[in-house]
């Protein structure tokens, strides 16, 4: 099998890898699925992706369908590089393979420039056409005509508390705090139409390639907040060279005022889904959070 056969004839991937008809390494993969660098005969590589086989539960319906689509909705606007979808079924994904290199300022700054690009290409609404996830979890995709903070909260942070209050990830007094910032979202301000987003772009999900461009990776694509896409880079130690990728953001397309007082808010997505996904591990890092934006909501009631 090479490269132009498994493009014309991707169903038949599973077979070749059955009959161990392709040379398979495992590489990382995420905290989610299996990972493998597949090479074909004519030396292409290929990063392949499945449901691991020692999972507890069978890959939830869409899951790989729904990446595909988020990668082609991303790939198409031409901005950011995105890799190419060579095979999407049920129970497996196959990828452009992408080398990859060392972070560089020239690489961040073109990544900022370019990702303001991918913003800037819109989104006919909130959400999106396709089934939702944002790592295993169901996201709630329905289109919704916003505002934005409507949409926020009830659709991104209210859902993913109440999973991390069932789980017992987070108790009565963090569901509370919690429970204020939803409540206050609409205050931050910051309200605009709906960006094209990767809708979960933490630092792992970017990835540094030998050809000095940065790649975005397992998005959660979704008509979104733009200011979300760039708190997350922020998140777990951030990208490297985030200052680099800011300015040239702002230099391309220029953040409105009070973005970054509005951070912690676009932050506390992903820090419930991880409370949601992996339990009371991430319990201080939601404090942190609400408390950053609690604060940021202080300020600004006194400077009104």
């Amino acid at each position: 099998m090479d490269l132009a056969y498994l493009r014309a004839h991707p169903e038949h991937l599973p077979t070749f890898l059955t009959h161990q008809r392709i040379r398979e390494t495992p590489v990382p993969g995420g905290d989610i699925c299996a990972a493998s660098r597949l090479t074909l005969d004519d030396g292409h590589s290929v990063f392949a992706k499945t449901w691991p086989e020692n999972a507890d539960r069978p890959v939830p319906e869409g899951f790989f369908a729904t990446e595909a689509a988020g990668l082609r909705w991303l790939r198409e606007t031409g901005t950011v590089a995105v890799p190419e979808v060579l095979v999407a079924l049920p129970d497996l994904l196959a990828l452009e393979w992408v080398e990859p290199g060392e972070p560089s300022r020239d690489a961040a700054e073109r990544f900022g420039r370019e990702l303001a690009g991918l913003h800037r290409a819109g989104a006919p609404a909130f959400g999106a056409e396709w089934t939702g996830f944002v790592g295993a979890l169901p996201a709630d995709n329905t289109p919704h005509e916003g505002p934005w903070s409507t949409w926020f909260a009830e659709r991104r942070l209210r859902p993913y508390l109440r999973m991390s209050v069932d789980n017992g990830a987070l108790g009565g007094d963090d569901a509370s705090a919690v429970e204020m910032v939803i409540d206050a979202v609409a205050e931050f301000g910051g309200d605009e139409p709906p960006a094209r987003v990767h809708g979960d772009l933490w630092p792992g999900n970017v990835l540094w390639g030998a050809d000095d461009r940065v790649w975005l990776v397992d998005p959660a694509a979704h008509g979104g907040h733009r200011e979300t896409d760039l708190a997350q880079l922020a998140l777990f130690g951030g990208v490297p060279h985030l200052d680099r990728v800011l300015a040239a953001y702002d230099e391309e397309w220029p953040l409105a005022d009070g973005w970054r007082a509005r951070v912690p808010v676009h932050q506390l997505h992903l820090v419930l889904v991880h409370t949601a996904l992996f339990g009371a591990a991430y319990r201080d890092v939601v404090g942190r959070t609400v408390r950053d934006a609690l604060t940021a909501l202080r300020r600004a009631t006194v400077d009104r």
